[in-house]
């Protein structure tokens, strides 16, 4: 891990996709473990400038309206925002804060502004370029995002098209992309070129970096749903134990079956099916009766001593043990076995190869399955153990402009309550 504060600085024109790319960048770091917020630049010029009125704000030659919004970034490094993340660095040492710096900082001298900042304050800089010259991907942004924004409330789709089209004409008169065989040879960047079907990387200088630079290489923006749920009851299940390799129950090949008529009934006929290498996810996806792909990463929690155990058992046996992990379920570690901080590393390259795909099923298991919904849905590491994930229901998740659209599907078969919910109780 680096030891030093990144800000890592979008760079493009409007409508290119940073916000995007800002939004789940940060997700992703924070997922990871690493303190990461979005710092929008619009939202400081929105509390300066009350109402917009139209792209001539954006003019070069505004002089009243440029002085407005240079004065923003100096009003974000003093703000509340700013000053909090900040003070979890100089607090919570050795933690590193991550800063994305969402704005279009398309001219040479705003990013020396931020360049001298980051200097001054002994941070790293970190450049991401959004280029794209495909119209087609400009007027599908435009039309996903920036219609529903708060600088045009109550206002035609054909009006906000018009004006921000004009607003990025505005840009485009000084915008001075990134040049990494001259001026900017010395910077560490990545441009991501039309929507990541070209990449140029330059200088990466730490883990995180290349971090980074991996996932905006596999991230995409195609329409695609990811479909999550656990294996069909067990018979550990039913008898309140945990980990261990058991087959279904009676219900959970009911399951199955109901699952087989849910895939066929969406016409899902280019679906992906992945399960774990344990027999209860491995017999869920045989009765799909279609070709599936077992990862061992994708297996259960390892619980170590305690495999096989009901909680009841482990009360008894290790009631240290058992009292330590509600004190701190994300962070316990069964002796001799996981945590779900573990589980998070060991499921980064999952969520890679579910960003780089079209549909996917994943057939898992609880502590899996909670991991990676908390990736999709932004849930904090103190929630994630305690996200609900019932048998014999399929969670379908739809990536949209800036967040993740969530539908349910209640199979209808019944299943015990696996679920044990946050003690009451503070230690």
């Amino acid at each position: 891990m680096t030891n030093s504060p990144t800000v890592i600085v979008m760079i493009g024109l409007p409508a290119r996709g940073k916000t995007y790319m800002s939004k789940k960048l940060t997700r992703y770091l924070n997922w990871i473990g690493v303190p990461t917020k979005v710092f929008n630049l619009g939202v400081y010029r929105r509390e300066a400038v009350k109402s917009y009125k139209s792209y001539d704000f954006f003019r070069h030659d505004n002089k009243e309206a440029m002085e407005i919004r240079n004065g923003r970034i100096h009003s974000l490094w003093v703000s509340n925002d700013y000053k909090q993340l900040i003070q979890i660095q100089t607090v919570y040492i050795p933690c590193v804060v991550y800063q994305v710096f969402d704005a279009t900082n398309t001219t040479r001298e705003r990013r020396e502004l931020i360049l001298n900042f980051a200097k001054d304050n002994a941070y790293k800089v970190f450049f991401v370029e959004s280029v794209c010259d495909d119209p087609d991907v400009i007027a599908t942004n435009i039309m996903d995002v920036k219609v529903s924004s708060p600088d045009y409330p109550e206002r035609d789709r054909e009006s906000v098209m018009e004006d921000f089209l004009k607003r990025i004409e505005c840009y485009k008169v000084t915008y001075q992309p990134l040049d990494p065989d001259e001026h900017d040879k010395n910077l560490s960047f990545i441009q991501v070129i039309n929507v990541g079907r070209r990449f140029l990387v330059n200088r990466v200088q730490d883990y995180i970096q290349s971090k980074i630079v991996y996932y905006l290489m596999n991230i995409h923006v195609h329409s695609h749903s990811i479909y999550l749920c656990r294996h069909g009851e067990s018979q550990h299940n039913e008898e309140g134990r945990i980990g261990g390799d058991s087959e279904l129950s009676k219900r959970g090949r009911q399951f199955a079956a109901e699952l087989k008529g849910f895939v066929e009934e969406h016409r899902l006929s280019d679906l992906k099916v992945w399960t774990s290498q344990l027999r209860r996810t491995i017999q869920t996806a045989e009765e799909l009766g279609v070709p599936y792909e077992q990862w061992k990463i994708l297996n259960e929690i390892d619980a170590g001593v305690c495999e096989d155990m009901t909680y009841k058992m482990i009360e008894e046996t290790y009631p240290e043990e058992f009292a330590m992990r509600d004190q701190d379920k994300y962070h316990y570690r069964y002796p001799g076995g996981e945590s779900y901080q573990d589980l998070v590393q060991r499921l980064e390259p999952v969520i890679m190869e579910l960003e780089r795909q079209g549909n996917v099923l994943v057939i898992c298991h609880q502590a899996v399955m909670r991991c990676l919904l908390a990736y999709f849905l932004d849930k904090s590491a103190d929630d994630l153990p305690y996200l609900k994930c019932p048998l014999h229901t399929v969670l379908k998740l739809t990536p949209v402009a800036y967040g993740c659209k969530v539908d349910m599907f209640d199979l209808k078969v019944e299943a015990v309550n696996t679920h044990r919910d946050r003690p009451l109780v503070s230690f």
